[in-house]
């Protein structure tokens, strides 16, 4: 894959981050003043100055409000280019999987400086386009931001590595979740037979990858998605239902009640 500029693209605030046009793009993002407040996989975090943020998914942002000294710095990587540029090394799906619960990480003053040096190489390598190794300075510079994420975040949670046979099916089951197989799937049966492996080796990899049983991932997937839909009020309670193969509306309700904690009409509001 040869690199383009459309591989990277820099910004100056959030307005972007939820949109659909970049939504093949992980967004990294560092606050250098003020604060930001922000909905994330149905939870309420912040970001302050001299905190990092990695976010994967930015159709889960919602509700960004800053304060008026708010001022960051966001790369938006394509996956493609991150697939290429991460290092061979098991970390990534363990971090991964903890960015989808906080995608804040408090820095320390030392390592939020690397990642502004971090931050700027790749903006100075992606506007100086005379290079004959254009992509390689750029993939060892977005490889060098990789990196700095996976000391920071290691050192945050301290975590190690796993191993390669963990990694990949936690990987694999991970990526069907991401193509939508849980409209259809929500047992873990299926996905332990789509990863050839047992339940319980699903499970235990599930458990020891994210600190998380393998149900938590597919029904955290499937209501986030359901609470997207039901914000969307041209969408009627059975064609939501339908779209997720609930065998009726009234299991469609339960559902959602057992893990929104409100009936679909008092979600929508």
């Amino acid at each position: 894959m040869d690199f383009d500029r459309n591989n990277i693209i820099i910004e100056n605030d959030l307005h972007d981050l939820a949109s659909d046009k970049l939504k093949n793009y992980v967004a990294h993002v560092l606050c250098y003043e003020g604060q930001c407040e922000f909905t994330f996989n149905l939870g309420h975090f912040h970001l302050t100055a001299h905190n990092t943020m990695i976010v994967r998914e930015g159709r889960m942002v919602e509700g960004i409000t800053t304060s008026e000294d708010f001022k960051v710095k966001v790369i938006y990587v394509e996956e493609r280019f991150i697939e290429l540029a991460t290092p061979q090394s098991n970390y990534g799906m363990q971090g991964t999987l903890s960015l989808f619960l906080n995608p804040v990480m408090p820095l320390t003053d030392s390592r939020f400086n690397i990642l502004r040096q971090d931050f700027d190489n790749i903006e100075m390598r992606l506007n100086w386009d005379v290079s004959l190794f254009h992509n390689d300075v750029m993939l060892n510079a977005v490889q060098t931001m990789i990196i700095d994420y996976f000391e920071i975040h290691a050192h945050i949670y301290n975590e190690r590595e796993q191993s390669t046979q963990t990694t990949k099916v936690m990987s694999d089951f991970l990526a069907l979740l991401e193509r939508g197989d849980y409209h259809e799937h929500r047992d873990i049966a299926y996905y332990a037979d789509q990863l050839c492996v047992t339940p319980k080796y699903l499970s235990e990899v599930s458990k020891k990858s994210s600190g998380k049983a393998a149900n938590f991932w597919i029904n955290r997937f499937t209501i986030l998605e359901i609470s997207r839909l039901l914000r969307d009020r041209s969408l009627t309670f059975t064609q939501i239902s339908d779209m997720f193969n609930f065998s009726s509306t009234s299991y469609f309700s339960r559902y959602v009640m057992n893990y929104l904690g409100v009936s679909p009409s008092s979600y929508r509001g």
